[in-house]
């Protein structure tokens, strides 16, 4: 269904990254998310490790309620940013939304469809504030690359993204190419595998 790599960098002085990713399938779905918990350091990784056990378990499920009942889950915490795709790989559909500053982008590999499109970006925290939840839904091809990017990494990254480079090495290449090393930052990157038209 898909390839992935995912590059992490833990702010120096620290033990663990508030920065964690969440990559699962089931037959029909694929479900893409960075968090990045508030701050960093342990109470930051706490945050962020509870919101993917709760949207793990919520594959399949109307994005809106999977990010609403993260917000409930994490009232007790410092709250997270994040961003999250969910893909229908039998209709070919993405529906993917951001709370906060995780970076989204998807890049096409049909060069004569618009070539990258950016997720759009709702300021909040979630497990604090919420903001109105309005996800996008995009249509997606076989070999179409997802790249998620905390705000550890330059956003700039996206003029860099290429659907032929392995996820693993964009992955790696970005964060050592784009990282601002003042806080902690994931990269993401997903080729999407499992849709044949």
């Amino acid at each position: 269904m898909a390839e992935y790599g995912v590059a992490k960098f833990v702010l120096a002085g620290e033990s663990e990254s508030g920065d964690q990713h969440l990559v699962c399938c089931n037959n029909t779905a694929l479900l893409v998310a960075a968090v990045d918990g508030i701050g960093h350091g342990a109470e930051a990784a706490s945050a962020a490790r509870e919101a993917i056990a709760w949207l793990r378990n919520g594959i399949g499920e109307p994005i809106i309620s999977l990010v609403s009942g993260c917000h409930e889950q994490l009232r007790s915490t410092r709250g997270v940013v994040l961003s999250l795709a969910s893909i229908d790989m039998k209709q070919g559909l993405m529906t993917w939304l951001g709370v906060g500053n995780v970076h989204g982008v998807l890049v096409r590999a049909d060069k004569k469809s618009n070539a990258q499109e950016t997720l759009l970006l709702r300021g909040g925290v979630v497990g604090d504030h919420l903001p109105q939840l309005q996800p996008s839904i995009l249509p997606v091809a076989q070999g179409d690359l997802l790249v998620f990017a905390t705000d550890g990494v330059r956003t700039d990254f996206s003029r860099t993204l290429s659907t032929l480079e392995n996820p693993q090495r964009a992955a790696d290449r970005i964060l050592k190419n784009f990282s601002n090393g003042s806080d902690d930052a994931l990269v993401l990157a997903l080729r999407i595998t499992g849709i044949h038209s």
